[in-house]
């Protein structure tokens, strides 16, 4: 099937090589319109080509003696199973995406930070990819992955599950890093906060992570949407690789 076609686009539409060509030999602004289509089109060919990445069709089990007993719904991120576009990024503004489910937030002067993301199709390597983040700069005071948690992780949302996190990361200097999971009801947002152990340092780092919802102030009413902050502290002249995210929930232990 042709691109066109999944996209909904037809032979109308402008030809954007012509276009580049044309702007490349004779620069000149452009219509609005036309670059926010462009961006547009970008989003939808990045998605595609993340989700349509061969590591991402490959099945990335786990193992059950990695998660705890009743455990039934588990999830990595996209951005550690499929390639993002671009894979290397100079300088993010704040709110930079990384594909579908990621976002990076920062307050660093001048941007000053480097993302890659590199491939690790090691056998019996469940993330197929790492996200690497240098700190260039001595004055950034806060620094945050946001990841989006799919859909189906809400319907089992509820006071009698516990939110599980593990993570492997690499870490030039130490760093302490946090975990916070963010559960939106209607107009009310619910936070736990959670420091992922002691401070990073070193390569291989794990650490695990809970949030029992039983202590979190919920409505009786369903969540809407959920995502997963991390938090580095002082994130200041280092550089910490994400090898590896995975986000569960089961049943609380009953008294």
């Amino acid at each position: 099937m042709r691109l066109l076609d999944i996209f909904g686009l037809d032979r109308r539409r402008p030809d954007w090589v012509r276009l580049a060509e044309r702007l490349d030999r004779r620069p000149k602004p452009v219509d609005p319109d036309l670059r926010e289509e462009a961006q547009r089109l970008h989003r939808h060919l990045s998605r595609f080509l993340q989700i349509s990445d061969p590591w991402m069709l490959r099945k990335t089990g786990v193992a059950e003696d990695d998660l705890p007993p009743g455990t039934d719904w588990h999830w990595r991120p996209r951005l550690l199973c499929g390639q993002v576009s671009p894979r290397a990024v100079v300088a993010p503004e704040n709110g930079h995406r990384l594909g579908e489910d990621a976002a990076l937030w920062h307050d660093c002067p001048y941007n000053a930070l480097i993302l890659r993301q590199s491939a690790r199709p090691r056998p019996g390597q469940a993330a197929c990819y790492a996200l690497q983040v240098e700190m260039m700069g001595n004055s950034c005071g806060f620094l945050s992955l946001a990841l989006d948690l799919p859909g189906d992780a809400l319907g089992g949302l509820g006071p009698e599950r516990v939110l599980q996190l593990d993570t492997v990361m690499d870490a030039e200097r130490a760093i302490t890093i946090y975990a916070r999971i963010n559960l939106v009801q209607g107009p009310n947002t619910e936070t736990m906060l959670r420091q992922l152990g002691h401070p990073a340092e070193g390569r291989g780092a794990r650490r695990r992570v809970e949030f029992d919802l039983a202590y979190a102030d919920l409505a009786n009413r369903p969540i809407e949407r959920a995502w997963l902050d991390l938090i580095f502290e002082s994130p200041r002249l280092n550089a910490v690789t994400i090898n590896d995210v995975l986000v569960s929930h089961h049943p609380r232990a009953q008294a």
